[in-house]
């Protein structure tokens, strides 16, 4: 399907689809396949809107660039990008370049939580097996070629897509074990079993039985990120999936993910998604349903 892809020729199409009375969890917006060529081209997560969505662009040819609150990459054919935004990412063309690339919008709770499930174990940068590539460029396809597009069948390609992501990313043959500590693994369920109650570094690292300082270390060398920046991640997460499945009240939210009280949960998660928090509720729950 990759070379079908190919043979089509350069189009982009954004989809305008008729309003579901029951909302699919996995839609598409918008797809294309485009070249870039000694032009300006570049993309800013943070000024791309507060609707939540995520982009899937895989590159065939020439070479794109990223970078990933900090970390820098080089887009290669062959390399997948997957983001979820609002973020605070840029990816954009050198000067003098040239990117060939497939890609596809999506939006949907499912989509969405997919999306920050692979970001989460292997990065916004994956390669991955031709079948899987095959898979992704038939969903980009489909979505491009087909006329008079249903809203099911919109959705069904952005599942495919997703699906694809999903066995080529959690597959064993591509994404090796890579086991925790077990003080460090003890410590993440206690914080997946307690985002409601206190969770300071302090008592983390009680529970990993380590001193304060040496717990941090360890904690931020096996996952990456420090031990509060973790904790206050997964309470964000939570907040979404509350928001969006639930019409619990945003007091509700604060008592059931940690915060002392709405107002504080507001901030914060503004500070880290961008948007309020019943304003994330309305965009998701009108691009769901979309």
């Amino acid at each position: 399907m990759l070379n079908q892809l190919i043979e089509s020729g350069h189009n982009l199409r954004a989809l305008t689809l008729p309003r579901s009375a029951v909302p699919l969890h996995c839609m598409a917006i918008s797809a294309g396949y485009e070249q870039r060529l000694n032009e300006v081209y570049s993309w800013d997560g943070l000024q791309r809107g507060t609707a939540p969505f995520l982009i899937v662009q895989h590159t065939l040819v020439g070479e794109g660039r990223l970078d990933f609150v900090g970390t820098q990459y080089r887009l290669t054919p062959g390399q997948t990008m997957v983001l979820s935004l609002p973020h605070a990412h840029r990816y954009w063309l050198e000067r003098g370049g040239r990117w060939e690339y497939f890609w596809m919008v999506l939006n949907g709770r499912e989509a969405l939580r997919l999306a920050r499930e692979i970001i989460d174990a292997a990065g916004p940068v994956v390669s991955l097996p031709a079948q899987v590539i095959d898979r992704l460029a038939h969903a980009c396809h489909m979505l491009i070629s087909r006329p008079d597009i249903t809203p099911g069948e919109a959705s069904s390609a952005a599942y495919a897509a997703m699906a694809a992501l999903h066995d080529g990313v959690f597959s064993a043959a591509t994404v090796p074990e890579r086991p925790l500590p077990a003080a460090i693994t003890r410590v993440i369920a206690h914080v997946e079993a307690n985002l409601a109650g206190p969770l300071q570094v302090e008592r983390l690292a009680a529970i990993a039985e380590m001193s304060r300082g040496h717990f941090v270390r360890q904690f931020g060398a096996a996952t990456g990120t420090p031990p509060s920046d973790f904790v206050l991640e997964r309470r964000i997460e939570r907040i979404e999936r509350l928001l969006l499945a639930t019409d619990m009240s945003v007091v509700a939210i604060a008592r059931a993910t940690g915060f002392a009280d709405a107002n504080y949960l507001a901030k914060a998660f503004r500070r880290k998604r961008g948007v309020a928090p019943l304003e994330f509720r309305e965009r998701g729950r009108l691009a769901a349903g979309t």
